[in-house]
């Protein structure tokens, strides 16, 4: 968890405005939850790993004796939870104002979570999230809006030439079905194929032989990841076709096809969509379309989501279709290039000790009339080092105000 200096914190709400004002612009609409839910929510099997990571809330007016008594059921301590996604929230958030909100629901969810794990580069403690999501909507229209919308983000943002690879959960079933997998070891079997782009083909094989009791079906998979792929050129049902073993077919591989051909119709044919048979994404309440969003500049990714289908309707008691995407913004707000805001000139007055203050306060006023950001400023021994420090706290101009001066007569000049 960290503090933010001036600096970045201006920075991080540059970034953050870019974000909602292009979200907004696709049509979803910004809404806010508690940071707490309630412990059973958030440890209802749905989140994955990061239910293990929550930090829970004890309750309150616990005794001594009640703690020792319920130290080994962690449920009959806590009944409440820091949020570790948005995803959660959002669905008991559908499910109790559902009526109140349209059939096809767009939501933009812009908020701290926080997970218990171990700090590293990239990974805190509280970080800040930026879902989008559609709720009602069922066809791979849901899919299309949530792709462009992020990807015109990122080019809003100045990191144009982001890539979109993309898969089906079901595919994947498929593909272990193909294999030989049987039900009750794909899921161990998904997080180790999780892990191909690290440990590589031979890892993956030497993982599965330790983990599955199915040899034979090890073995077939492990040969189909050393295959040469067939050529099948751009992002279409042929593509994906060629990429997945025979026969493997039908209704994803088509919606796959759909959604290419409509980002392309929305983004031009350059766009790049890439079709990877072995993205995983370790959620298990996925149940279609996955994906994730790249950018050459940076080796890991920058964002993902996919099809839930079936969690709204937990907390809803009816199936209610859904699919999101996750920008990472810790991530991003690191490569976007830290500019000075042009539109709206910042401006340091830096004055004399003798300057009275309600000449001060008038200056003040009739910059920030214009339109300017003001700071004021008495001038010290070293002026060099107080202008540094402007400077890096996004200031662009500054003026010498001595007693008895004009906004007009003021020499206003650039910061170097």
């Amino acid at each position: 968890m960290r503090d933010f200096l001036p600096a970045d914190k201006a920075r991080r709400e540059r970034v953050l405005a870019v974000i909602r004002e292009r979200y907004r612009a696709h049509g979803f609409d910004e809404i806010e939850t508690p940071v707490m839910e309630e412990y059973a929510r958030l440890h209802a099997g749905i989140g994955g790993d990061n239910e293990k990571l929550a930090f829970n809330v004890l309750k309150r007016g616990l005794n001594a004796e009640a703690i020792v008594a319920a130290a080994e059921d962690p449920a009959a301590l806590t009944d409440l939870g820091l949020r570790y996604d948005l995803t959660v929230p959002l669905a008991r958030f559908y499910a109790t104002n559902r009526g109140q909100l349209p059939t096809i629901f767009r939501a933009v969810q812009i908020a701290p979570v926080w997970r218990a794990e171990r700090p590293q580069k990239g990974r805190y403690r509280q970080f800040m999230q930026c879902d989008i999501d559609i709720i009602g909507d069922a066809s791979t229209r849901a899919e299309v809006e949530l792709i462009t919308a992020t990807l015109d983000t990122l080019d809003a943002l100045g990191l144009e030439g982001g890539s979109v690879r993309i898969n089906d959960r079901r595919l994947l079933d498929a593909m272990l079905e193909h294999f030989g997998f049987p039900v009750e070891e794909r899921p161990s079997v998904l997080i180790t194929i999780d892990k191909l782009d690290k440990i590589g083909p031979d890892g993956v094989r030497t993982e599965l032989l330790e983990r599955s009791g199915a040899r034979a079906a090890v073995e077939a998979f492990a040969e189909f990841l050393s295959r040469e792929p067939e050529e099948a050129s751009g992002f279409g049902v042929e593509a994906i076709r060629a990429a997945l073993p025979a026969g493997l077919d039908g209704e994803a591989v088509a919606a796959l096809g759909e959604i290419g051909a409509a980002v392309a119709a929305a983004r031009g044919a350059g766009v790049a969509l890439t079709f990877d048979p072995f993205l995983v994404r370790g959620m298990g309440y996925y149940t279609g379309t996955i994906f994730e969003v790249a950018h050459p500049s940076v080796p890991y990714s920058l964002g993902g989501g996919g099809r839930y289908d079936g969690m709204i309707g937990r907390f809803l008691g009816q199936e209610a279709p859904a699919v999101g995407f996750s920008i990472g913004f810790e991530r991003i707000v690191d490569l976007v290039a830290d500019q000075v805001d042009q539109a709206t000139p910042a401006i340091v007055l830096v004055h004399d000790r003798d300057v009275p203050v309600a000449e001060l306060a008038a200056l003040k006023a009739a910059f920030i009339r214009r339109g300017q950001r003001v700071r004021l400023e008495q001038r010290p021994r070293n002026l060099k080092t107080l202008l540094e420090r402007a400077a890096a706290d996004g200031y662009s101009h500054f003026a010498a105000v001595t007693a008895g001066a004009h906004i007009d007569d003021l020499e206003v000049k650039p910061l170097e």
